[in-house]
């Protein structure tokens, strides 16, 4: 009886122990574990000067950009779109589009220009007042007409106090009444007051001319110009 009780307990372990073995080998293994760091998560994330800077930067060069990707992250941030002209600026833009439409006055100056600005274009790099509103004051004398076709803000930030916009003008020459459409990439730079620092108005968006003495003779022009256009003086304050 004893042998056969003892013989029934070793069949048993036999049994348990095979039965242990399978279900190990049958048994899935466990998934990897994963740690977080939170530090690396948030440097993944992109901070809103970046998106603007991208965004700003994608449109200047007409490249495509995904609205709902950029600015579902900027409206989260600002209220105002990159694309829409900063309450600061619109004052500068009226002006401008004043002076465009051979219209200078004194006044558009002392408002919205530092006196130690910069213009360029395809035919002048002045700088300081005397030489960039000679430029202004010239164009009634060549041009009968100018007249303002489209505009479409490009950029318009805060840091770097800037906006860019695309302008279509057509002007008319006074002597042979020809008409004459430019196309124009405009961008204008401000100091903390909200005055004019640099202007520069590329024709057709392309670069201006600095090689071959183009750069020589543009700043000659600059600098002639005053000899040849009066400039009204400023107004006398009582």
């Amino acid at each position: 009886m004893s042998v056969t009780t003892s013989s029934h307990r070793r069949t048993l372990s036999q049994e348990s122990a095979r039965s242990q073995r399978s279900h190990r080998l049958t048994r899935s293994p466990s998934p990897p574990s994963q740690t977080f760091h939170p530090s690396s998560i948030l440097h993944s994330v992109p901070t809103p000067a970046l998106v603007e800077s991208v965004a700003g930067g994608a449109h200047y060069a007409g490249a495509r950009v995904d609205s709902d990707a950029v600015l579902k992250h900027r409206r989260s941030n600002s209220s105002r779109p990159h694309t829409v002209l900063k309450h600061d600026h619109e004052q500068i833009l009226k002006d401008l589009t004043e002076l465009y439409s051979c219209r200078p006055s004194r006044d558009i100056f002392e408002r919205s220009w530092s006196k130690d600005a910069e213009f360029e274009d395809p035919y002048c790099k002045c700088k300081g007042f005397d030489e960039y509103a000679a430029q202004w004051f010239a164009m009634p004398k060549i041009f009968s007409k100018s007249e303002q076709l489209s505009k479409r803000i490009m950029s318009s930030t805060d840091n770097p106090n800037q906006f860019i916009y695309q302008q279509t003008q057509q002007y008319t020459t006074r002597l042979l009444k020809k008409k004459k459409v430019i196309e124009s990439i405009i961008i204008v730079e401000m100091d903390d007051n909200d005055k004019i620092i640099r202007l520069i108005d590329r024709w057709d968006g392309k670069d201006l001319p600095y090689r071959y003495g183009a750069s020589f003779l543009r700043t000659l022009n600059g600098k002639v110009t005053p000899w040849l256009v009066r400039v009204p003086k400023a107004k006398k304050t009582t």
